[in-house]
């Protein structure tokens, strides 16, 4: 394929992905989707291999990239299908994230993927917002094996039902009252379709031969890329250690090591030295270990390297089966897709910046700052609501960082205010930047935020946050940032922890800033 081919192909495939998106926004009923954007679109090719994905959440992406294979080998496809996982042990990230699937097929040939991944805010954990403080997975909701939400087009209602948390049989007679736990699949399902429909298209513009040659080609230019990119860095041992505040169940300062080794263009990434996994939700599968590996590399590699298998092929990552970055099943992980992932980020910058100084930023925020929270009442009726909140970016040698953003490996709006208020029983009393938090230094750390929510019905809270012990470092001689506070009517909480409120209360979370950089 010539450049102009391969450039135009490049587009092509990722447009689809991007509408794949705005489809799934549009047709979303949760605010988690709708509003915080909370989801992500990929393309495979019919090995699972990453083919295409859009500029979404990176935990998704890259969880996906690494896991897809081992998801579609276990399964028969027929055209119409779709098939849903939420399993961590099985390609997942946290159960809240789930996965619906479709093939592509030509002329009766399977060709290729098309792919969604959504956060639910129910999904039938032990507490209201399905992000619980909890020490086993099944305490964290439904968890979901591949298996066919739609079986040659014809959807399979007893699934739809339990994934919804909705009586048996409710859905044939139509007397359903969740609508947006079963709007939130139904979206999801749409978005598939609109890029099966759009992937069929292409395949036909280009002929079923010319489109799988035009996929060898793109990987093997972003492979050619990547490994270009990667040669900058200079050969070599680099090392670095960072914590985790705490499980949530007292085990606190837990330890993620990383040896990196950079040898002519190929990477190892090895997580000797880690700390065990622990009773605790902060665990996460290899998947998603391997998400905060291939988003630091992929941010080292010019914008122009197409996101596919390709790119990723110079990486690999060790973690000993049973550590907390290749935790064993049953493990609680519901805090492991957002918080250590971010550590993760940190540890790998940590160490790359002791090998490309000039390109590498202090420590952001650190944590996704998690909210959930919800209510069960003796009618029947419930809410439950999830959300991450931003914090401050890390300075790097390009100037300071940002404030009250969202960081690495989620890009997730925030939840307007206005929204919030619409939809549950609160008010948002302050939501202002955290002035001053950042860290200090020839280039400023980014501020964190501040936001104060007041109650007007018993409801229970959740809260899974990190950097409020260790704080997010600066380089090269840049201050720490702020850590991060909880407080509950001016009350200090822990950065783990579930709470009953009642109406008048009051919760706040201010968030880290992001560390200095000083050359």
């Amino acid at each position: 394929m010539n450049p102009i081919e391969l450039s135009v192909f490049s587009s092509r495939i990722e447009s689809i992905c991007d509408e794949m998106g705005a489809a799934l926004k549009r047709a979303a009923f949760s605010p988690n989707i709708k509003d915080r954007l909370d989801f992500s679109c990929a393309i495979f090719d019919a090995k699972g291999n990453l083919t295409a994905q859009a500029a979404h959440i990176p935990v998704h992406l890259g969880s996906m990239a690494y896991a897809m294979a081992s998801i579609v080998t276990r399964l028969e496809w027929a055209a119409g299908d779709m098939v849903v996982v939420n399993d961590p042990f099985m390609g997942g990230t946290h159960l809240p994230d789930v996965t619906v699937i479709a093939p592509v097929f030509d002329a009766g040939a399977l060709i290729a993927f098309v792919a969604n991944r959504a956060h639910h805010a129910n999904i039938g954990a032990s507490a209201p917002g399905s992000m619980p403080v909890s020490g086993n997975l099944h305490e964290e909701g439904v968890v979901i094996a591949p298996d066919y939400l739609i079986r040659k087009g014809e959807w399979q209602l007893g699934l739809l039902e339990k994934l919804a948390g909705l009586p048996a049989g409710s859905l044939s007679q139509d007397s359903a009252s969740d609508v947006t736990s079963v709007g939130d699949f139904t979206a999801q399902v749409s978005a598939n379709r609109v890029g099966v429909t759009r992937l069929q298209q292409l395949i036909e513009r280009y002929g079923s031969n010319g489109y799988l040659r035009m996929v060898e080609d793109l990987n093997q230019y972003a492979e050619i890329l990547a490994r270009d990119s990667l040669l900058e860095i200079p050969d070599g041992e680099y090392r670095f250690l960072d914590y985790l505040d705490d499980d949530g169940l007292g085990n606190e300062n837990i330890a993620i090591a990383a040896c990196i080794t950079i040898k002519s263009g190929e990477v190892e990434v090895d997580f000797a030295g880690t700390s065990a996994q622990v009773p605790g939700n902060v665990n996460c599968p290899l998947s998603v270990a391997a998400a905060a590996v291939l988003y630091v590399f992929r941010c080292l590699m010019p914008e122009r390297v197409p996101a596919c298998a390709g790119a990723f092929r110079c990486i690999q990552l060790k973690a000993e089966a049973g550590s907390l970055l290749n935790a064993r099943y049953p493990a609680a992980v519901a805090a492991g897709n957002v918080e250590t992932s971010t550590r993760i980020v940190d540890v790998i910058l940590g160490a790359l910046s002791q090998a490309i100084p000039q390109r590498i930023p202090a420590a952001s925020h650190g944590s996704m700052n998690n909210l959930a929270m919800g209510a069960v009442y003796d009618d029947g009726r419930r809410w439950d609501y999830y959300e991450t909140m931003a914090g401050g970016m890390g300075a790097s040698p390009m100037g300071d960082g940002l404030s009250a953003v969202q960081t690495h490996m989620t890009n997730t709006l925030n939840t307007p205010v206005e929204s919030l208020e619409a939809h549950y029983s609160l008010r948002v009393l302050r939501y202002q930047i955290r002035t001053g938090s950042g860290g200090t230094g020839q280039h400023r750390g980014g501020d964190g935020l501040v936001r104060e929510v007041a109650f007007l019905q018993p409801a229970t809270v959740t809260l899974l946050t990190e950097r409020r012990v260790n704080a997010p470092w600066g380089l090269n001689g840049g201050g720490e940032a702020e850590r991060g506070r909880n407080t509950l009517n001016n009350k200090i909480v822990a950065g783990k922890v579930t709470l009953q409120v009642k109406p008048g209360d009051v919760l706040t979370v201010a968030t880290p800033g992001g560390g200095g950089w000083t050359e």
